[in-house]
């Protein structure tokens, strides 16, 4: 089970904001806020960043507690789930690469317009993941969500460790350069005009799995990912000791309405595939 993540709220700096595809932002944060922080134990480490509504300023020193005792619903911080892509403890920077989509959702824009001196509070890290290093071989899948936890996958893979990897993104442009001391089969799927994950079912659905114990990292949006669980779960038999599996967002919902959804959609999955293992 994963970790749950330090309530105290960290007050970040940004140092640096770079796009990397057209779609894809990474920002480099660092400051005091950071001083004992501390990741690499996990290579889905994942942060919850604070984003204040329109018009919404809080008090210093920033208190959460206050904030939701004192202060309507509506001017409470708006927390997305991030993926930490790199941690370097010495300079004391915590890199995050964000999905932009225009004007769409929170974190998106602001990172679009973030700047150096801009600031930015988190909780965390959480995490429980990293590649197994007594694996036969890894299978990774997944989204533009989760590209960041993938590309911080494969540089912990063991050298020459065997791994198909999968990503779908929307197109040419969004594949960006992944470095990996495994023996690494990548596939990029480009959507296109396809519904999310239908390239990423399909192509893990052909792959021949090679003989050995496998360690699968299957994540991104909740509708392929279901598709995979079963796949890897009741097609291949899999236990859950050998799959790090979960949605990180559903197609239609915003985080907040994932987030309230999450267990039961979960228990329904989890259902539907006893029902089929026993069956």
């Amino acid at each position: 089970m994963a970790e749950r993540p330090a309530r105290r709220a960290r007050h970040c700096v940004v140092r640096e904001v770079r796009w990397l595809t057209p779609h894809m932002i990474r920002v480099v944060l660092g400051g005091e806020g950071l001083a004992d922080f501390e990741a690499g134990a996990y290579t889905d480490h994942y942060v919850k960043l604070l984003f204040a509504p329109p018009g919404v300023s809080y008090p210093e020193p920033f208190d959460i507690e206050a904030i939701r005792r004192d202060l309507p619903r509506e001017q409470w911080p708006v927390t997305r789930t991030y993926t930490v892509r790199r941690w370097d403890p010495a300079a004391r920077e915590l890199t995050i690469d964000f999905v932009h989509h225009g004007d769409r959702g929170v974190a998106g824009p602001w990172a679009a317009s973030a700047k150096p001196g801009d600031v930015l509070r988190l909780f965390g890290p959480g995490g429980a993941y990293a590649p197994d290093p007594a694996a036969d071989w890894h299978l990774m899948a997944g989204d533009e969500s989760a590209l960041p936890a993938i590309a911080a996958a494969l540089e912990r893979l063991p050298s020459g460790a065997p791994a198909h990897v999968f990503v779908e993104v929307a197109g040419p442009q969004e594949e960006q350069p992944l470095d990996s001391p495994g023996d690494v089969k990548l596939v990029w799927l480009h959507r296109g005009e396809a519904e999310v994950g239908e390239r990423l079912v399909q192509a893990v659905r052909a792959l021949e799995f090679p003989a050995g114990a496998v360690h699968a990292f299957v994540h991104g949006e909740a509708g392929f990912v279901k598709d995979l669980r079963r796949l890897l779960r009741v097609e291949h038999g899999l236990p859950m000791s050998q799959l790090s599996i979960s949605g990180y967002w559903r197609r239609g919902t915003d985080e907040d309405g994932w987030q309230s959804g999450k267990r039961e959609w979960n228990r329904q999955v989890e259902e539907e595939e006893a029902a089929a293992l026993a069956g």
